[in-house]
């Protein structure tokens, strides 16, 4: 007996279509949020999920902040550079309260400062560390700007004690190297009595020295124009010839600057942050 397959019935349901892409995505929880969380590139003209355009977020603001740290490491600070914090809030101090007292009696202060031979023959010490209590010109004055620029930037190199000694070699050996002449010439007749209470005080040469020393420690394209530019000044100072001792000391001072920079430059590796890794 042949068995025989009846047809198949016909049914008003209609027949299955083909799957669009976007039925296939309607079969799955919608990821599009998750996704924009996932940390990536966005391209220019890029759209978030809600059709909104993307854009990067400013550096302008960053940039900005970015430079402000780096001006200030130009001042001193208490924990970055003591010595150079402290030595500069005392002279300001220092000058404000000279500023506010009668001239006869800063005259007086500053003479009884002075390192003339007559008070480096009776109390050396005192007098040496008492003259670079003060600015000449005030806290205004040029010598007072790059006294804490640069004591800064060299303190930052060298550290605080290094910096200290660069500044006294400085400030003792020009003090040295131009009044012991004088006491010499008054010895032998060559000058009068009174160039032995010759007044004579500031931090001038403590800054030539100390920017000498700096100098040393800068790339090539920065040291020779620096020191061109300050010898240029004393070369100036020199030929108004207005305060011979004075315009003789500065060069020294920034001689004897100059002639530490074997020892500088081989402190300074030792201040240089180690790289990471």
């Amino acid at each position: 007996m042949e068995r025989t397959v009846p047809p198949p019935a016909a049914s008003d349901a209609p027949a299955p279509e083909a799957t669009a892409p976007e039925a296939q995505d309607a079969s799955f929880p919608d990821v599009a949020g998750l996704l924009d969380g996932m940390p990536r590139q966005r391209e220019r003209g890029e759209t978030d999920a809600t059709g909104t355009p993307v854009t990067s977020p400013p550096t302008a603001a960053l940039d900005t902040r970015s430079r402000v740290p780096r001006l200030l490491r130009l001042l001193p600070t208490p924990t970055g550079t003591p010595f150079t914090f402290v030595y500069g809030a005392v002279l300001v101090v220092v000058s404000l309260v000279a500023a506010q007292l009668d001239p006869a009696v800063a005259h007086t202060l500053h003479q009884g400062s002075s390192t003339d031979v007559a008070h480096l023959v009776r109390m050396p010490v005192l007098v040496l560390v008492a003259s670079a209590l003060w600015i000449a010109g005030g806290v205004l004055s040029p010598y007072a700007l790059a006294l804490l620029v640069v004591l800064t930037a060299l303190e930052r190199r060298i550290g605080g004690v290094r910096t200290a000694g660069v500044f006294l070699l400085g400030h003792i050996g020009a003090t040295l190297a131009t009044e012991v002449p004088v006491g010499l010439a008054v010895l032998v007749g060559q000058l009068p009595a009174s160039s032995l209470h010759r007044l004579d005080y500031g931090v001038s040469f403590g800054v030539a020295a100390s920017l000498g020393a700096l100098a040393g420690l800068l790339g090539p394209w920065l040291r020779w124009p620096l020191l061109a530019l300050f010898g240029w000044v004393l070369v100036t100072d020199l030929i108004a010839f207005t305060d011979p001792l004075t315009d003789w000391g500065h060069p020294i001072a920034l001689t004897i600057g100059i002639a530490t920079w074997p020892l500088v430059r081989r402190r300074y590796p030792d201040r240089q942050p180690v790289a990471a890794g």
